[in-house]
C-alpha cells in the first residue's frame, strides 16, 4: 500500500518534531507498511513548524495563512490523491493521539474497510474537559441517529480511508467536516469500523476550548448544521411545522373572537400577520422536501 500519513498543524514547533519521529518509529518495525509518507499541512504558522517538519523528511504545503482545520482536511485529500496515494491516515499534531497505534488502523483496512475510525470513548481517555467530553458525545449521537449507524466517536481527529473514500466523499463542510465524511461514507455504503484508542492529555493549553462558553455555542451551532445539512426533511419541517402551529393558534384566537369577541374583522393587522405566518411555516415545510430530494 502506498500510505500516508497527513498532519495538519498551525503553531506545533513544540510537538511536530516528536510526533514525525513517532510515526517513523511505528511504521518502520513493520515490512508491509514500510511505503510510507508523511505530509504536514501547515496552516499558515508563524512558528517553526514548517521548517521542523521539512528538516524531518515530510512533504510539507503550507497554507498562505490560517484556514482552520475543515480546509487543511480538503487540502490533505487532495494533496495524497495527486501523490498517488493507496491509504490515507490522518492524525493531529498536538501528541493527544498515540503514532504507535497507527499500525492498528491499517490493520483494518488491509481487513477490508474503507474507514476506520480511532474511538477515544471504545479506549482509554487520560484527560478531557467535561464541556469537551459532552459535545462529543452530543455529536456521536446526533451523527448515530442521522446514519443509522452506531458511532461511539465522530469527532475523532485520528482515522485511516481509503483513495475510494477520498475519491467518492468530497468533503463540503467547513465545520463538520469530521461528521460529514463519517455520513456520506455509511450512506454510499463503504465498511466503517472503530477501534479503541489511547487519548492523551494535552501539555499546553487548547486553543480550541480556550474559552468553554465560545465552545459551547460553536458546538450546538455545528450540531444544527449537521441536521441542516444531512436532515434536512427534519429539520426544517420541524421548524416550519413550529411556526405553523403558531400561526393556527392564533388563526383560532381570530376565530373564536369572531363569533364571541365582536368580529375578527377589527383586528385586520393581526390576521394578516397570521397569514403570513402560515405561509412562511408551509414555505419552510415545503423547501425541507425539496431539500431532501436534492441531498446527497
Amino acid at each position: 500500500m502506498n500510505i500516508f500519513i497527513t498532519v495538519p498543524a498551525y503553531n506545533e514547533e513544540k510537538t511536530i518534531g516528536r510526533l514525525l519521529i513517532d510515526i517513523k518509529k511505528s511504521l518502520n518495525k513493520y515490512t508491509n507498511y514500510d511505503k510510507y509518507k508523511i505530509l504536514v499541512v501547515d496552516d499558515g504558522s508563524n512558528d517553526k513548524t514548517a521548517y521542523i517538519a521539512k528538516k524531518a523528511g515530510a512533504i510539507v504545503y503550507s497554507n498562505p495563512k490560517n484556514y482552520g482545520l475543515a480546509e487543511c482536511f480538503k487540502t490533505e485529500i487532495e494533496k495524497c490523491l495527486e501523490l498517488k496515494a493507496d491509504v490515507i491516515v490522518h492524525i493531529d499534531a498536538d501528541l493527544q493521539y498515540n503514532p504507535a497505534e497507527i499500525p492498528k488502523l491499517l490493520k483494518e483496512i488491509e481487513n477490508g474497510y474503507d474507514l476506520v475510525l480511532g474511538s477515544r470513548f471504545k479506549g482509554k481517555i487520560e484527560y478531557m474537559p467535561v464541556i469537551k467530553r459532552v459535545g462529543n458525545i452530543a455529536f456521536s449521537k446526533v451523527v448515530s441517529q442521522i446514519a443509522g449507524t452506531k458511532i461511539t466517536d465522530a469527532q475523532t481527529g485520528f482515522r485511516a480511508f481509503t483513495k475510494k473514500v477520498a475519491m467518492n466523499i468530497p468533503i463540503t463542510s467547513n465545520h463538520t467536516y469530521t461528521q460529514e465524511q463519517i455520513i456520506r461514507a455509511v450512506r454510499q455504503r463503504f465498511r466503517i469500523k472503530e477501534v479503541p484508542i489511547y487519548f492523551a492529555k494535552r501539555k499546553d493549553e487548547s486553543r480550541l476550548i480556550s474559552n468553554p462558553f465560545g465552545y459551547a455555542i460553536r458546538a450546538f451551532i455545528n450540531l444544527i448544521r449537521v441536521y441542516r445539512d444531512f436532515e434536512p426533511l427534519k429539520f426544517f419541517g420541524i421548524l416550519g411545522a413550529f411556526i405553523f402551529s403558531i400561526g393556527i393558534v392564533l388563526g383560532l384566537y381570530l376565530v373564536y373572537f369572531q363569533f364571541f369577541g365582536g368580529g375578527a374583522f377589527r383586528h385586520l393587522g393581526l390576521m394578516m400577520l397570521d397569514v403570513l405566518i402560515l405561509s412562511i411555516g408551509l414555505q419552510i415545510i415545503i423547501f425541507g422536501f425539496i431539500a431532501d430530494m436534492n441531498r446527497k
